[in-house]
Parts: C-alpha cells; structure tokens; sequence
C-alpha cells in the first residue's frame, strides 16, 4: 500500500509539471476577482505592458478593466470598486512618472485597494544582456502619494522596454526592439501571475541607491527640463497637414498656429507625435535650441545680472535666485520658440533648422513605435 501511494504522488508530481507546460496558469490561484489597469502611453510601451496583464487576467478568470487616462476625465475620477486590485502603469519621463500621472495620482479618490505600480523605462541592448534604465524617484513619490490617500502597496515592477526618446539618443534596431519586446513580454506575465495569485513583488526597491543618486534630476525635469522638450519639436517642409499629431497628442498638447503645428508647453514628450507621423515630418531642433542656451546663457543672463544682479546677491537666497533664472530661461524660450515657428515659413532658414536635426539623418536611427501584440 504504501508503495502504491509513493507510485501515486510521482504520478501526480510528473502530471502537474506537464499541466504547468502545457497551461502555465494551472495551480496559480487568483485571490482577486477584478483588476483595474490605469495607464498612460505614448509611443505604446505601457499599453502593451497592460495588454498583457489583462491576458493573464483573462487566462486565470479574473475581470479586467483597462483605462487609458489620457481618454477621460482626470478631474472628476470615478471611485473603484472596493476590494479591485488596482494597477498604474506609465513611462518614466526624467526618472520619474510624467507629470500627467502624477497629477492623477493627486487627484484619484481615496481607498483602502492594494496597489501595483509599475513602470516602463529606457532599456538598451548589449550583446544579450539588457541594460536597466533608471527608475529614479518614480516609485518612491508615487508610493507617499497613494498611502496618504489609504491604498496599501503589494507590487513596484519595472519593465525594461525599448527607449523610444531619440531626441537624445539614435533609434534602436527592429532586432533589439524585438529582442526587448519579447523578454520584457515574459517578466511581465511571469509578475503578474504572481501577483494576481497574491503574491508581493518589489523588485522596484533593488535599485534604490541609484535611484536616489538620479533624484535630483527629477525635480529639475519637473520643473523646468521637461518644458525645454516640448519647446524643441517642429514640423519640417514635409508636413501635409494631416493633423495626425494634433488628432493623435495623449495630452492635447499640439496646436495649429500659422497653418503649421506648434508644440505648447503642455507637451510631455511622450515621442508619439513623432512615431506615429505618416511623413516623419516631425523633427527635433537640436540647432535651434543649442542656439537658445547659447544666447540665453551669454546674453539674456549677463543683462539680467548687470541690471539686477545687485539686488539678487543682496536677497542671498538660492532658492529665489533659482526660481528666477528658471522662470526668465521659460519665458525666453517661449518667446524664442515662437520666432523660430514663424521663421520657419522661409525657406533657407526652415533647410537651416532641418540640417540640424539629428533626427532628420538615417545613420541617427528610425522613430520608434511600440510592436504590437500579435
């Protein structure tokens, strides 16, 4: 008898593994009955992220809720449902959640749901192995905000997803885009059966000490770097009118002034603009805004400090001497975005800006655009 039974639970032993092969979801049991997904996506990193939750939430008979944020009303959110597992899911944008998350976050009603926070950052590729990006103060903020609201945290999950910010850097190959696609699509389904199942995950927290060390540079994104990108997007002689980038902007941030889009300070440089323009009209003006912070720091500021400086120094206050460079640097930019989009109508100064964007050249790399899920 008893050999019967040790013969019975290698049978079984050898029968759940062929299960979990053949149906991964076998033996993981959800301790949730609703998931909200909430997410913003530009170039469509975190809508794929939150695709696949919903596949697995699907396979383990969980319902599932996606939200895109930038589709409804943030000003009057609706509450969850009490006992929803709740999931927010966003870009890092300067090591941190782009400001229209955060914003959300600030205004989403209080409860008492467990959370999972995750985000997609700029992964690269060497050889084989992904290079992490870098989640910065990303988790940590968004963490203090939803525990003052009463929302207790089970999960902080970066994904590591192909960067689509080619103002900064060139373009990545379709051979690491798909490589990073394809590994990032398996960690997240791997997380999210195990947090559906109940499980914690706070793999967000092993990289703390870098974290912290980039910190500094969130709050200058926040506060004034963010708007130097959104001031150095422009449409080139390319551009057919077709609206897709006004029709298309999560945040509504684009505008027609003169019969040509102009990028408003609203602008979260989510990159869709970019990825999704049928003409690849829209460039970065690299040109013109190294012409900005070199006029603005050799000209405007030597004025400003022959004029005022006396009073400023006699103040003997580095926050207000901060504030007030960083307000002056916002106010000329405007203004010097403005001249440019009018002198863009000329011809040798619209070839002038455009041969001096890097991302007008082929050896810079293509626009990138998230793989859609087959």
């Amino acid at each position: 008898m008893k050999g019967t039974e040790i013969q019975l639970a290698k049978y079984t032993i050898v029968y759940n593994f062929i299960m979990k092969e053949i149906n991964p979801v076998v033996g993981d049991l959800a301790v949730y009955q609703n998931v909200i997904v909430y997410y913003f996506s530009g170039s469509g990193n975190s809508k794929n992220v939150s695709l696949w939750l919903a596949k697995v939430a699907e396979e383990m008979k969980i319902e599932c809720r996606l939200i895109n944020i930038a589709a409804i009303d943030r000003l009057n959110i609706e509450p969850p449902e009490a006992g929803a597992l709740l999931v927010f899911v966003s870009p890092v944008h300067g090591f941190n959640y782009p400001p229209v998350m955060l914003h959300f976050l600030l205004r989403f009603p209080k409860g008492k749901n467990k959370v999972l926070l995750m985000n997609t950052r700029a992964g690269m590729l060497i050889g084989r192995w992904i290079t992490p990006g870098l989640s910065g103060i990303t988790f940590y903020l968004a963490t203090l905000i939803l525990w003052l609201k009463g929302f207790t945290m089970r999960a902080m999950f970066p994904v590591d997803l192909p960067s689509n910010w080619i103002s900064i850097h060139p373009g990545l190959n379709h051979r690491t885009v798909q490589y990073l696609h394809d590994k990032s699509k398996e960690k997240v389904i791997v997380f999210a059966r195990g947090v559906f199942s109940g499980k914690s995950n706070f793999k967000g927290l092993y990289e703390i000490v870098q974290d912290l060390l980039v910190s500094p540079v969130s709050f200058g994104y926040y506060f004034a770097g963010r708007f130097l990108f959104a001031k150095s997007f422009y449409a080139s002689k390319d551009c057919t009118n077709c609206d897709v980038c006004l029709k298309g902007c999560p945040v509504k941030a684009i505008v027609k002034v003169d019969e040509r889009p102009f990028w408003t300070f609203n602008c979260e440089s989510c990159m869709k603009c970019m990825g999704s323009c049928p003409e690849k009209a829209i460039e970065t003006g690299h040109g013109f805004i190294i012409g900005y912070l070199m006029i603005f720091s050799s000209i405007i500021m030597v004025l400003f400090y022959r004029y005022f400086g006396l009073m400023v120094f006699t103040i003997e206050n580095g926050i207000l001497k901060f504030v007030i460079e960083t307000v002056l640097m916002l106010a000329f930019l405007g203004l010097w975005y403005r001249l440019i989009h009018y002198l863009l109508r000329f011809r040798f100064f619209g070839l002038l800006v455009e041969y001096s964007s890097l991302t007008r050249y082929k050896f810079w790399g293509p626009r990138y655009k998230a793989l859609k899920n087959k």
